[in-house]
């Protein structure tokens, strides 16, 4: 195996304890002001902790300053898009440049997530996995990974799909966001996981240029030519099939289509 390829888990555990402790103080002093918005705006606590599948179908809670109204999880619907009447106003705010994900440097020391890896799922969308992304929950989830970037702006494309989020998730997202994650766990290494980290940071201020820089790292790692012009976002997402799966997912459990 070629020595870009190899990534020891003792390597990696090193890199998401040293960047998450370097980090966690800024992420309070950033994240407090914008906690105190939320409490003040509803009066209920600013963190909320969603139940999310981690490595080996292990449940675990992933925390986040909470940009939605307190009942929000007893909607039912899993996605999130950017028209949602769940969000806050506050909220709005938090997760347009993801500090909702701050607090989740605590799972990273905890040992249940990961700085990059695959983005978690609920177990209702885990469930949900074919055999071939089953794969996806053999390592730890991470707080970004190639598909964070590509989708950086998922609530946008949920907000416009004509369908409801959670079906437009499995139909336009999932999709690609998946095969990016198995391409991740081919090819994972410290110099990529670094490099997600950056171009993750860069997203922040411009998915535009984000997208451009990672279009050289993506044909390095070998990704194919539609994975390419996917991660362009130059053209429409339209509904495709899952990896492993024949067909488009056309209902989601316990949903009815809508």
């Amino acid at each position: 195996m070629a020595r870009g390829l190899i990534i020891g888990p003792k390597n990696k555990r090193l890199l998401d304890i040293t960047v998450a402790a370097t980090l966690f103080p800024f992420a309070i002093l950033v994240g407090f002001p914008f906690a105190l918005a939320v409490w003040l705006e509803d009066r209920h606590a600013p963190f909320f902790a969603a139940p999310r599948v981690g490595k080996g179908w292990k449940p675990y809670r992933q925390f986040k300053i909470r940009s939605m109204v307190p009942s929000a999880e007893q909607s039912g619907v899993d996605a999130t898009p950017a028209n949602d009447p769940r969000i806050t106003r506050v909220g709005h705010v938090i997760r347009r440049i993801k500090l909702d994900e701050l607090p989740q440097f605590l799972n990273v020391l905890a040992g249940d997530m990961s700085l990059v890896g695959p983005r978690p799922n609920c177990l209702r969308e885990a469930l949900m996995y074919s055999d071939a992304e089953k794969r996806i929950l053999d390592v730890n989830p991470g707080i970004t990974d190639i598909a964070s970037i590509v989708f950086f702006d998922e609530e946008n494309i949920l907000a416009a799909a004509t369908t409801d989020p959670d079906l437009g998730y499995h139909q336009l997202v999932r999709p690609w966001k998946s095969r990016f994650c198995l391409l991740y766990l081919e090819k994972q290494s410290l110099r990529l996981d670094v490099e997600l980290l950056l171009i993750t940071g860069l997203a922040v201020f411009s998915q535009k240029l984000a997208l451009r820089v990672l279009q050289p790292v993506l044909r390095r790692l070998g990704a194919d030519d539609q994975l390419l012009r996917i991660a362009r976002r130059a053209a429409r997402l339209t509904p495709y099939p899952p990896p492993g799966l024949p067909d488009i997912v056309r209902k989601v459990p316990g949903k009815e289509l809508a």
